[in-house]
């Protein structure tokens, strides 16, 4: 068989040998899924043979795509590119990062009888590389591992040692608990601020750094002494060598949003040197969702994203019910090629320090997903930022924005969560069907589409003052001059976060119907901010109220929800605006024409002209 004659036999004992191999051919004689942890992707564990041995191997996460796409199959030939030799509790564990499945040999039954490499040694007999094997990974030429040199403290220069070797370099991917000498290269993506603690044994500092190579992400974190070494060292897009000792630890998932078990955590001796930046270590990894995908993505679920800023907001600042600690913060609005705009809150020195300006677009790693009144995003303390990044996602979406999204309206996720609970497609309706199938007078409540136009706006009440807390909008009361209060969060802030609250009068052919519509509808229908009409309004009067005048007599689908509601002694239905679009000329005319086709009768039948 040609598979057979391909396979490279006594490849595996010579890797753990620590002998130079060359993109090895095996087969695949196993494949099993680990058992998955909450947020973290699939693991694949697979056992190879070289005919002579065979050994349980690990895919690193960028090489699931085998298995998932369906490539890689029990009987399998694969060529190994980029791998690793490890020792876990005395078993031998082949780390892979990099394969190619060589479709062209097929497949077959398993060949020979491979006895377990574990087997053939003593552990004490066979010597344990350290090193990447791979034809070309960091540029670097695998050798056997070295004496290390003697340890030393940190360095604290800008410039990398001359006095260690770091031939023998390790992939993020394979850190764990029982790798305990070990070198790696890699880019800090990001590095918080010091943060100081207060507890009744005693104090702290802290900070943390993202950290990035070819073949994952992990997060470190230094504490008190090893702040004052570290944090100047780095800096954000510098590349470093790091090397044991060095705590691997399980990571901390409430702290991280980084795709990766175990986090670092600095030691006395740990080196922290200056790598010069041939390339090898990526930028930034981003794994985008669109923001039109948002409503498929469940609540407190961690995503990357990119969009062309839109608006800015002012700065705000509310205190923490629990620390009573002021917090700053500001609301972004970005959109997308989707067609679809999101509210996105950034916090603390970023809402201050902002600066870019309208329509750059933004990367943003590791934003939170909260689906109070439909979609919004809120960048953790563990996520960054990057304005104009030079990436494709960016340059495409930057060309799009420039050609034509200047001009085109965004819909909105609001009022998503509420209008999906059903699971039922929507239909249209006329404003008579929704009175004549009294839509919203049952306990039943109704989801439907409306094609209506606004007629008219009730100027009182149009928007009113909410709580600057993120989850809550609930109105908020003035205490004072520049003092306002929310009793439901029991927070206090300098200044409200104003909201829409637009009753409206639209009308079709067939009647008109009152709708309630909140923030994000309201943005659509006024063309502004509530906090922008608030200024307005208070400067200019008159002028406000032509900004009402021009809201009417303008055309939207309205995505609408109709339930029966009690108010005071007496019960009647509330129609309520979770979207808004405004109309898709070409979709209309294709529904304009499946109506009159309904008018087309056949041959047999009278022809009606």
């Amino acid at each position: 068989m040609a598979g057979a004659a391909q396979i490279t036999q006594g490849a595996l004992q010579a890797i753990f040998n620590g002998e130079d191999v060359r993109q090895p051919i095996l087969q695949c004689v196993q494949i099993k899924a680990m058992e998955k942890r909450e947020g973290q992707p699939e693991r694949y564990r697979v056992v190879f043979s070289d005919i002579r041995n065979f050994i349980q191997s690990m895919l690193a996460t960028q090489a699931n795509h085998v298995v998932i796409d369906g490539k890689l199959k029990k009987g399998s030939f694969v060529k190994l590119n980029q791998f690793h030799p490890n020792t876990v509790k005395n078993k031998k564990v082949l780390i892979i990062l990099d394969l190619d499945v060589l479709t062209h040999l097929g497949e077959s039954e398993k060949i020979g009888e491979p006895t377990a490499l574990e087997s053939l040694k003593e552990e004490e007999d066979v010597k344990q590389p350290a090193s990447i094997q791979s034809n070309n990974f960091y540029g670097v030429k695998p050798e056997p591992e070295q004496p290390r040199p003697q340890q030393h403290a940190p360095s604290r220069t800008n410039g990398a040692s001359s006095n260690s070797s770091h031939a023998n370099l390790y992939p993020i991917e394979a850190l764990s608990p029982y790798a305990h000498t070990w070198t790696i290269k890699a880019r800090c993506t990001h590095k918080s601020d010091i943060k100081t603690w207060h507890k009744n044994n005693g104090e702290g500092k802290l900070f943390s750094v993202n950290l990035l190579d070819g073949s994952g992400e992990i997060r470190a974190t230094g504490f008190n002494d090893q702040v004052d070494m570290l944090y100047e060292v780095f800096q954000e897009g510098g590349v470093y060598y790091i090397s044991s000792p060095c705590q691997v630890k399980l990571a901390k998932k409430q702290f991280s949003t980084l795709n990766n078990d175990y986090e670092l955590g600095f030691m006395a001796g740990t080196q922290v040197e200056k790598a010069e930046d041939d390339g090898d270590a990526p930028q930034i990894r981003f794994n985008f969702t669109s923001i039109e995908d948002l409503k498929t993505v469940e609540k407190d679920t961690t995503i990357d994203v990119i969009g062309v800023l839109r608006e800015v907001g002012e700065v705000a600042q509310i205190i923490g019910s629990k620390s009573s600690k002021p917090y700053d913060k500001r609301e972004l609005t970005i959109v997308d090629n989707t067609g679809y705009s999101v509210r996105l809150t950034i916090w603390g020195s970023s809402a201050k320090s902002f600066d870019a300006p309208a329509e750059s677009v933004i990367a943003f790693k590791g934003v939170k997903v909260s689906d109070f009144g439909g979609r919004s995003l809120s960048l953790l303390a563990s996520g960054s930022m990057t304005v104009d990044p030079d990436i494709d996602d960016a340059h495409k979406l930057k060309g799009w924005y420039d050609a034509q999204g200047k001009q085109d309206n965004f819909q909105s996720h609001a009022g998503m969560a509420g209008s999906s609970g059903t699971g039922s497609k929507r239909s249209y309706k006329t404003i008579a069907q929704v009175k004549d199938e009294g839509l919203g007078t049952t306990e039943e409540t109704a989801y439907y589409d409306l094609k209506a136009s606004v007629v008219f706006l009730r100027q009182e009440n149009l928007y009113y003052p909410a709580c600057a807390s993120e989850k809550c909008n609930k109105k908020a009361t003035q205490t004072e001059v520049d003092r306002w209060r929310c009793e439901a969060c029991n927070l206090s802030f300098p200044k409200p976060d104003y909201r829409f609250m637009l009753s409206a009068n639209v009308g079709d052919h067939t009647g008109n119907m009152w709708l309630t519509c909140f923030d994000e509808v309201g943005r659509t229908v006024i063309g502004m901010t509530a906090e922008q009409f608030h200024e307005l309004q208070e400067n200019d009067s008159r002028a406000s109220v032509n900004v009402v005048a021009e809201a009417t007599c303008k055309t939207y689908i309205f995505n609408c929800r109709a339930k029966l509601e009690t108010f005071g002694d007496q019960q009647r239905p509330r129609y309520t605006v979770s979207n808004i679009r405004p109309l898709n000329f070409t979709v209309e005319c294709a529904k304009l024409t499946d109506i009159l086709k309904q008018y087309t009768l056949d041959s047999d039948s009278l022809f009606v002209r």
